[in-house]
């Protein structure tokens, strides 16, 4: 036992047996659970828990344990997948550090207020509402363009933008516009249904028609932004990786006065020709140390989606690491 290492006694109350076994799960898979997440031993006899590890995350899980309790007490049934959303909420990053941080990073919408998950969400957030320009790295379900969304919303309800523009590359899984049915509008508004639905979660649909027959909010294409520069603005370039390097610069040069931006993408799912290099990806070199602008990478751990959704990104990155070769 190391220095930083410490036992930790919880008693949980009341002592009913039926809810601790809820807590637990079958075999005791969620404590197990908890414990592969942490990197912690837990040993319990009825309602008596005795946890072993680092310190703090020890401290932090005799928290997360009253906590999934007090959800038990209420008649909550416990699953695998509401354990995992649950560890997200503090995360294995951010138990290391304050549990209230995400309380301090609350973004308050006219229909729901959202709260950042773990350490990285606590950082984006917080950068998108300091920085003009932010971007933000990683695989898909890590929350990049849903808490984008949220903060742009925000800031409009607080006057702080007069409009918010959401914009998407119009490349998406190899597939070409041309050879889609419709008009244009038909043609483009399936790459941008999931700004649309998290609009509509955040302020709801009517609100959100009428903003759009205002043009307080905007669903555009990227090429839409060609000569244009924007000023007093919320500005969200999804998708980002599926930019060429020539659609990033002349993007971020749109940028104008009392304007936020977010530009969000992953760079493992790249949609481009072959051959053609990511915009994001080029950024990512070129503009780091240029003061004004943040950079938040997401990782597997991020994820808060399904369970299998983060082991499927987790081997993914475990096969690319390995050079694509397949054992």
């Amino acid at each position: 036992m190391n220095i930083h290492t410490e036992p930790l006694q919880i008693k949980l109350e009341p002592n009913d047996s039926q809810q601790l076994a809820n807590l637990c799960g079958p075999f005791d898979a969620h404590l197990r659970q908890i414990e592969k997440r942490l990197g912690i031993t837990i040993n319990n006899r009825g309602n008596a828990f005795h946890l072993i590890g680092e310190r703090n995350i020890v401290r932090s899980a005799g928290a997360l344990l009253k906590k999934l309790y007090q959800e038990v007490n209420r008649g909550t049934h416990l699953t695998a997948d509401l354990i995992h959303l649950h560890l997200q909420d503090s995360g294995v990053e951010a138990l290391l550090s304050d549990e209230t941080d995400a309380n301090d990073f609350l973004i308050t919408t006219r229909k729901k207020t959202i709260k950042p998950r773990g350490k990285n969400q606590v950082g984006y957030v917080q950068a998108v509402r300091s920085h003009d320009i932010n971007f933000g790295v990683g695989p898909a379900g890590t929350g990049k363009t849903y808490l984008a969304v949220a903060c742009a919303v925000e800031a409009l309800d607080q006057e702080l933008v007069r409009r918010i523009l959401l914009v998407r590359p119009a490349v998406e899984a190899g597939e070409k516009l041309g050879f889609l049915p419709g008009d244009l509008s038909q043609k483009i508004d399936p790459y941008l249904r999931p700004l649309y639905d998290a609009l509509y979660e955040m302020i709801g649909f009517e609100r959100v028609e009428k903003l759009i027959e205002k043009n307080i909010i905007e669903v555009a294409p990227l090429a839409y932004m060609r000569g244009r520069t924007l000023n007093e603005s919320f500005i969200i370039l999804d998708e980002s990786q599926n930019t060429t390097t020539e659609q990033m610069k002349m993007f971020l040069t749109r940028v104008g006065f009392g304007s936020t931006v977010v530009v969000t993408g992953d760079i493992t799912q790249v949609d481009l020709p072959h051959r053609t290099t990511s915009g994001l990806r080029h950024v990512l070199d070129v503009l780091p140390d240029v003061e004004g602008i943040s950079f938040t990478h997401f990782s597997s751990r991020d994820v808060v989606r399904h369970p299998l959704v983060q082991r499927i990104v987790e081997a993914y990155e475990k096969f690319e690491a390995g050079g694509g070769k397949s054992k």
